[in-house]
């Protein structure tokens, strides 16, 4: 070989040549971002794209799809930088053995924003998603539209959203935050079936502290506006507030344990090694949802936000079950707005993934209140009502304490289609709690008597007596049992074990009109 070959390698009109020419692009591909770029990523606090695909499929498993796919833009002299993959990375792979469909955006390419190849990337991976019937994971750290290529990226924009609406109930759909996510690319995320985020290095927001600081004079951190507590706490968009990207990711590997691949599939379920006796302690009903599920273990999700309800996944005989519970510990348990929706929420995706549904009630009412009321209670209350009402999946409701006016209704009861409905001998079914009601039954009594506290306290023991208990509710078929609370685990198992076979088809329409 001449020193001239050997200084210009390989022939390129030899197959050595353009294998050397493949893997050239190949490494320009895998590094498209600069070593600079990269160094200010991981200073954050913050993977690369490869990165965290590498974290979170299984090794060795990721296909990337359109690794060598470059922008065709001229516009503002951005056709003079026009790296391969174009700032995100698309392929499948698989999670515990499954397979998943994944895209992750690339804050080093171009600010990650998003242009018209970078746009179609991700339309292709979700179509494959929708055509092999796989999860779709969003790993979303990128910079909005790309300005250099105008409308046509705020196409594509629109063209993800439309196959995030498609996709909705069919596969899953996680997002993961994992950087700024501003601007239009909100609204890929709030489709989804959950969004996580990671706290101090996740923003989501539909416009930024500069604007709103010019438009309405207000001053807030990107921090306070879109971070991870912001939406996790305040507005209910995150349903996860991760400490670090490996427990983001970590909590999505195992969300991912709990949900079918597609709505065709059932939910995945393992061999049920819980050696525990199924009865135990008459314990309270706090501790109500580990000693049901097996080994205590439970997924909760949205726990941030709307703590007077707990929503979350477990396992029951080793398939998956979604636990929806009223928490006595914040407002006493009541529904409120951001309750409702929640719950509301958490039932449909049980329902789209058929994933069998256990209520646990202890529950005083709706929250009184001049807010409330003028927020939309009614409204936006009723939106558990249509969730438990169109739920097809098996249905079992347990009834521990307080089950008072409306709110039975809305909690899984039995006339909104529960298929198995307990109560423990302390619950307490009536239109309301025993004072209101003595205060209204008893008014002018009260008003006449000479020592109205001793007669309050006697008409309320009467009304208890009589009304504030489960046997009334138990002679109309209302709950199908009453049982100790030691019994629960058996109850609900053998419950679920029964409802397996259920089989439940709404009537013939378009689709519903759900109050939103």
């Amino acid at each position: 070989m001449s020193t001239q070959a050997a200084e210009t390698g390989p022939d390129p009109h030899t197959t050595a040549g353009k294998l050397a020419d493949l893997e050239r692009r190949r490494h320009e591909a895998v590094h498209a971002g600069s070593e600079q770029a990269v160094a200010k990523q991981h200073d954050r606090g913050k993977k690369t794209a490869r990165e965290r695909i590498d974290m979170l499929l299984d090794p060795g498993s990721f296909t990337e799809f359109d690794e060598l796919a470059r922008h065709r833009a001229n516009d503002f002299g951005i056709e003079a930088t026009r790296p391969y993959g174009d700032g995100v990375v698309t392929g499948y792979g698989t999670v515990d053995g499954r397979p998943v469909c994944v895209f992750s955006q690339d804050f080093t390419v171009f600010g990650g924003s998003l242009g018209e190849v970078y746009g179609e990337k991700i339309v292709k991976i979700m179509d494959h998603a929708l055509k092999t019937g796989c999860p779709i994971i969003g790993i979303n750290d990128g910079g909005g539209a790309r300005i250099q290529e105008g409308v046509v990226a705020l196409g594509l924009f629109a063209e993800i959203f439309y196959r995030n609406v498609m996709a909705s109930g069919v596969v899953p759909q996680i997002s993961l935050i994992m950087g700024p996510c501003a601007g239009g690319a909100v609204y890929s995320p709030a489709i989804t079936d959950f969004t996580l985020m990671v706290e101090g290095t996740s923003h989501m927001f539909i416009t930024g502290p500069d604007v709103i600081k010019t438009v309405t004079g207000e001053d807030v951190s990107f921090e306070d506006l879109g971070g991870a507590q912001a939406h996790g706490v305040k507005s209910g968009v995150a349903h996860y507030q991760a400490a670090d990207e490996q427990d983001c990711i970590d909590f999505a590997r195992e969300l991912l344990s709990y949900l079918p691949s597609n709505n065709l599939d059932e939910p995945p379920r393992l061999a049920a090694a819980d050696t525990r006796d199924e009865t135990g302690p008459d314990e309270t009903d706090t501790e109500v949802i580990t000693h049901v599920l097996d080994n205590g273990e439970f997924l909760e999700v949205h726990a941030g936000f709307a703590p007077n309800i707990v929503v979350g996944f477990g396992r029951v005989e080793g398939a998956s079950v979604g636990v929806v519970a009223n928490q006595p510990m914040h407002l006493a348990g009541c529904l409120d707005i951001d309750a409702s929706e929640k719950a509301a929420r958490f039932v449909r995706t049980c329902d789209a993934f058929s994933i069998p549904i256990l209520t646990f009630v202890d529950v005083p009412g709706f929250l009184p209140g001049v807010s409330q009321e003028w927020r939309g209670i009614i409204r936006r209350g009723a939106k558990l009502i249509y969730a438990y009402a169109e739920a097809t999946v098996p249905k079992v409701t347990v009834i521990t304490r307080k089950a008072y006016g409306g709110a039975y209704d809305v909690m899984g009861s039995k006339h909104l289609g529960g298929d198995v409905n307990l109560a423990w001998p302390t619950a307490q079914i009536a239109v309301m709690g025993a004072q209101g009601a003595v205060n209204i039954l008893y008014r002018r009594e009260l008003a006449a008597a000479g020592d109205p506290d001793a007669l309050r306290a006697q008409r309320i023991t009467e009304y208890e007596d009589t009304l504030a208990n489960p046997y009334i509710a138990a002679e109309r078929g209302y709950v199908d049992a009453v049982i100790r609370p030691a019994e629960t685990r058996l109850a609900v198992t053998r419950a679920l074990r029964a409802l397996r076979t259920k089989r439940q088809t709404l009537p013939p329409k378009k689709h519903g009109n759900i109050p939103l």
